[in-house]
Order: structure tokens, then C-alpha cells, then sequence
């Protein structure tokens, strides 16, 4: 680490002895404090001097701290920062296991970064007759009738369908979508009172009427489900090379084009999932994923379902995320494109930000960890710093 990096550190550490520490610095020393706890591999035989030389000022401090409170104050415990949401997810820093920090960054493309403003509440609700409705334009209230129903923006912004006195039972063959852009997301309540959060980049195709022996609805993107119980006619979500079955339960699909896996991801109830001819029953907490280069396997595990789930509550969410990853889950966001240019980091991501943060604050956080950014309207071009690239050459 060098010099200027770790001045850094020991001046928040003498802030904080001090009492004098922001929130957002005392979050920084207690988040990196939990890398050590819960990462073992953070150390190795280059670092082992500086990390734990740094490890036992930071304890120290926080010993110091704890000791000079009045015995009546609440300590709070310590848990590692990627486990809870922050109120101030704006400025935590996100760490990689590496451990190496850039404490400055280009003006420049910090103006232009600064102008790229978050995703929002936008999508277009397609009907079947072809019509298009900007749904973030829209007026509140009715916003159209088919078939017998009846299709309402709610205050919240939300869509909702009302079954009429003259709904016929050809409803079930009128379907409508509804499509996010990238920098969109939006919310719906289909026929059956099913809650469904739609991602950026998404679209959901349903019925405007539930008929028959089951609830069918197609996914592209990512969403979450909320879904109304009826044991005489189960859900399922289509979404790519797999078919989600349940009776009513809440889980999460993230199955975008461009991952290599579909996840599945269960909160609570039961889910069955079949991809080829094999199926796999999940419980809650745990996690299916489908290789669309393999899609008859089947693998399950035990996830973080807050994480998996953080984008629907308004956060980005890392832990052991690698750069290309987290930087899709950016490019859908905030509606830019990516571009890759030399040799990149390898590191792995922890750590939460605010999606309500604009695209340059989100910068700032990720060069923090040896990468450079260029930005040219709304192209983003990558490239690891020099000085990082020469060593790993």
C-alpha cells in the first residue's frame, strides 16, 4: 500500500480516537475492519506487515472509542457492512481484496459522469391490439379498457387490473407487456392481485385475465414476485430456458441475455423449477442457477437473499462481485455502454451504493481500486491504471 494510502487511513484512525470522525469515515474503518474478520485470504505474505499493522490501530481505536462512552450508551455490534443496508449507502466504500486505493480522481470525467443521472420509474405497457403507453407520462387513473377490464395507474404509479360487470372469458387470449428501459424500472399488479417488480432492461407478458387450469406469464430481464395463492391454478414464469412453478410465494428472476446463469432466488414459500428435462425444488434462502450453455443441470445453493434482492430496495449489492459483473448491472442502470481496453483487475467487490447515486459517484467508489474511467457521452471506456497494469505485466 502506498504512503499516501495509508496517511489516509491513519488519519481517519486519529479522527476517530479524536471523536471527530464523520459517520461516513467511521463507516470506512469498521467496514474494512469486517474484511479482515471475514476474509482470511485479505492478508498474504506481501501485505501481512501493512494490513496488520492496520488491523490493530483500527481495533485499537475502536477499543479506545467503546471505552470512553458512558457505560449507559448502547454499543452497537459490528457486522460486516455487504450484510445490512446503510443509510448512507451513498458513501461507503467498496473494497476489493487486493487492497490497494486511488484517492483521487478526474475532474474531467467526474463533470461528465456527474451529468448521468440514475434510472427511474419508466416503462411502455404494450396492449394487445399493439397499442404503446408511456407509462412515467401517463395520467393517473384509467389509463384503458379490454375485454371487460378495466387497466388504472394508481397514485403510487403502479398498474392495476379491475375485472368489469361485462367481462367475457375471452380476456385470458388478450395479452399485454410491459417493458422497462435500460435506466427504467417500474411495478405491477397483474389479474390476480400478483406483485411484480420489473428491473431495468425487462419486460413481463401476462394475460389481462387469468383462465384455465394455470397462471402463465413470460419473462426477458429481471423480476421480482410477489405471487397470490390459488392452489387450483399454479404460477409459472417462463423466463428463457427454464419454467418457475408455484402455488404463491415471493422469490426473484434475474435471467438477462447477456449472465451466463439464471437465477432463481427463493425468499419464502416453495418453488419448482425445470430446465430440459430435469427440475429442482427450492426452499427458502436458497438459490437455482441454469447454465444456458448447460441448461439440464440444475445447481443449487445458499445465497444472500438481501443481496440478491438489494436492486428492488433501491441498492447496488457486491460481495465477491468481479468488476464485469457489477459494471453490467451499471450499463443497464444508468442506460450507458461499456467498453474494455488492456488488461483489467481481477478483484472481487464488497460492498452497497445508493441507486439513487448519480453515475459519478459510483465512479469515484470503483477507482478506488486501480481502474481508470473515460467517459464520453455515454460510452464508458475502462482500462486499469498504469501503474497497476505495469506491475501485473
Amino acid at each position: 500500500m502506498e504512503d499516501v494510502h495509508k496517511q489516509y487511513f491513519l488519519t481517519i484512525l486519529k479522527k476517530y480516537r479524536q471523536g471527530n470522525a464523520t459517520r461516513e469515515e467511521i463507516k470506512f474503518l469498521e467496514t474494512y475492519y469486517d474484511l479482515f474478520e471475514v476474509n482470511e485470504d485479505l492478508i498474504n505474505e506481501i501485505n501481512e506487515e501493512v494490513y496488520i499493522t492496520l488491523k490493530d490501530q483500527i481495533k485499537k481505536s475502536i477499543d479506545i472509542n467503546i471505552q470512553s462512552q458512558s457505560r449507559q450508551t448502547r454499543i452497537k455490534k459490528l457486522m460486516p457492512v455487504w450484510l445490512k443496508y446503510s443509510a448512507a449507502a451513498l458513501v461507503l466504500i467498496v473494497f476489493s481484496l487486493s487492497g490497494y486505493f486511488i484517492l483521487h480522481s478526474s475532474e474531467k470525467h467526474n463533470l461528465s459522469a456527474r451529468n448521468i443521472l440514475p434510472g427511474g420509474n419508466k416503462a411502455v405497457l404494450t396492449l394487445s391490439n399493439g397499442k404503446k403507453i408511456i407509462l412515467d407520462n401517463a395520467a393517473r387513473g384509467q389509463i384503458a379498457t379490454q375485454s371487460g377490464i378495466n387497466i388504472t395507474k394508481t397514485a403510487s404509479g403502479q398498474i392495476t387490473y379491475t375485472l368489469t360487470a361485462d367481462n367475457n372469458k375471452n380476456a385470458d387470449r388478450v395479452n399485454n407487456t410491459i417493458s422497462t428501459p435500460k435506466g427504467g424500472q417500474y411495478q405491477v399488479i397483474l389479474p390476480d392481485g400478483t406483485r411484480v417488480w420489473l428491473n431495468a432492461a425487462s419486460s413481463l407478458s401476462y394475460p389481462a385475465s387469468f383462465h384455465g387450469d394455470e397462471r402463465m406469464v413470460k419473462l426477458n430481464g429481471e423480476a421480482y414476485f410477489e405471487v397470490t395463492k390459488n392452489k387450483k391454478m399454479p404460477f409459472k414464469v417462463q423466463s428463457g430456458l427454464q419454467v418457475i412453478e408455484v402455488l404463491g410465494t415471493h422469490f426473484n428472476v434475474n435471467a438477462y441475455t447477456d449472465e451466463n446463469d439464471i437465477k432463481t432466488t427463493l425468499l419464502e414459500g416453495s418453488v419448482k423449477v425445470s430446465s430440459g428435462n430435469r427440475t429442482g425444488l427450492l426452499i427458502p434462502g436458497q438459490q437455482s442457477l441454469v447454465n444456458r450453455k448447460d441448461p439440464g443441470n440444475i445447481l443449487t445453493r445458499m445465497v444472500n437473499t438481501e443481496k440478491e434482492t438489494a436492486w428492488k430496495n433501491g441498492v447496488f449489492s457486491f460481495a465477491g462481485d468481479d468488476l464485469k459483473s457489477i459494471m453490467r448491472q451499471v450499463s443497464r442502470w444508468y442506460d450507458v455502454n461499456v467498453i474494455y481496453t488492456g488488461p483489467l483487475t481481477d478483484e472481487k467487490y464488497f460492498g452497497e451504493i445508493s441507486r439513487k447515486s448519480n453515475l459519478s459517484d459510483v465512479i469515484k467508489i470503483l477507482e478506488l481500486n486501480n481502474l481508470h474511467f473515460e467517459i464520453d457521452g455515454k460510452t464508458i471506456k475502462i482500462s486499469a491504471n498504469q501503474g497497476y497494469s505495469q506491475k501485473h505485466n
